[in-house]
């Protein structure tokens, strides 16, 4: 038994040694290319977080607004949105687009910002939905407190009504955006060379988990980041 346990004691440095000196080989290889994909991946998700933001927030206005038009546009945009997989969205909007626009425009043809866009399209319309709910949860009286003071309809929105919007659906954001990162990885089936893509095509390669051990790794510490940072954001703004 004590032969045993010295040769256990003897065996198991060795083999977390082994561990770790294979780890780091693996990252000093192959850690520039993890590194460029998660570049591409945060570039990705940081422009449709952006622009989804956006064009959420007017669709959200349009679904509130008085004008019956505009609510079927917002209300058919976003149940047609909501009610496919953005993997679907994403190949209607690369190989669609990529059709038509003229090959002068390289900019307008390039993968990021086809696949940016179909991002933000898809985005968009779970964020219209939470900045929707964060406006109906501030009390009517804001509004009709703030039109009795001169201001008009859209003045009072963007001084009164949405800022205390926010502070209600900051949660609610964070989770889509954190989702949102997520979710890009699907960019790889048009050949993007983001974070899953460089583990997907590594595994191929080595015949081996552990490049998507890595990439799920990345992934983890992007979204923690940004989980972390916005609630520091969020304490802030409930102080204010």
């Amino acid at each position: 038994m004590k032969k045993f346990l010295a040769k256990e004691e003897f065996f198991m440095p060795g083999e977390e040694m082994n561990f770790i000196t294979n780890n780091i080989n693996f990252i000093s290889q192959y850690g520039y290319a993890f590194l460029i994909g998660a570049l591409k991946t945060i570039e990705i998700s940081f422009i449709s977080i952006i622009c989804g933001m956006i064009l959420g927030t007017f669709l959200a206005l349009m679904k509130l607004s008085k004008s019956h038009i505009l609510k079927l546009i917002s209300t058919a945009y976003i149940e047609i949105i909501r009610g496919t997989p953005m993997l679907v969205q994403i190949t209607i909007v690369y190989f669609g687009l990529k059709a038509v626009i003229p090959e002068n425009l390289t900019f307008f043809r390039s993968t990021i910002f086809l696949c940016s866009l179909a991002i933000s399209v898809n985005s968009a319309a779970y964020v219209a939905e939470v900045i929707r709910g964060g406006i109906q949860s501030v009390e009517k009286g804001q509004m009709e407190g703030a039109r009795s003071l001169g201001l008009t309809e859209s003045q009072a929105m963007k001084h009164i009504i949405i800022p205390q919007a926010i502070k209600n659906i900051l949660p609610a954001l964070v989770n889509e955006f954190i989702s949102l990162i997520k979710e890009s990885s699907v960019v790889f089936t048009v050949g993007i060379t983001d974070l899953f893509y460089v583990g997907k095509n590594l595994q191929s390669t080595l015949f081996n988990t552990k490049p998507l051990y890595f990439a799920a790794l990345i992934y983890l510490l992007i979204t923690f980041s940004l989980s972390k940072t916005m609630g520091l954001l969020e304490r802030k703004l409930s102080h204010d």
